[in-house]
């Protein structure tokens, strides 16, 4: 059985919140529902997602009637790299990582450990060469396949 590493589903809904407010355009406010409704995922779970994203600087809200989000700088400004570490809580992928949860009794002699944070390093290093205008060359076809329409955009 093959054991994968991943991001949590909170930096997974952060990456999609900014790639959905990309593809709409600073100009344009988008509401939390219409992001949840494009990607069919849960309205609450993209709450604390927007809220957080905001207090990192990466969208504005808008408040009140006709309010919205959007995202506060433009697309080139946002490292990919930079996001994930900000919306990870951790990067233990194996418990000698964490050390206050770290009871593997080879931990003090073990050379993988230093193989893994090599690899882990060289994972977000590539994530760091990459922004979110990016991951948005294709923003005609992101718009079909979130469904906006071409006067929406």
């Amino acid at each position: 059985m093959v054991n994968s590493v991943r991001l949590t589903v909170y930096t997974d809904y952060s990456l999609r919140t900014l790639m959905y407010l990309g593809v709409r355009g600073r100009e344009n406010l988008v509401t939390i529902q219409e992001i949840a409704d494009a990607y069919q995922i849960s309205k609450n779970h993209l709450m604390k997602v927007t809220h957080d994203l905001g207090k990192l600087g990466y969208i504005e809200t808008i408040r009140g009637r006709g309010g919205g989000i959007r995202l506060a700088v433009e697309p080139e400004q946002i490292n990919i790299g930079e996001v994930v570490r900000k919306t990870e809580d951790d990067f233990h992928l194996v418990e000698c990582f964490n050390p206050e949860g770290n009871l593997c009794k080879i931990s003090p002699e073990c050379r993988l450990k230093f193989a893994l944070q090599e690899a882990l390093k060289a994972y977000l290093a590539v994530l760091d060469t990459y922004t979110l205008a990016d991951v948005l060359v294709s923003k005609d076809i992101l718009s079909e396949l979130f469904g906006i329409t071409q006067t929406s955009k």
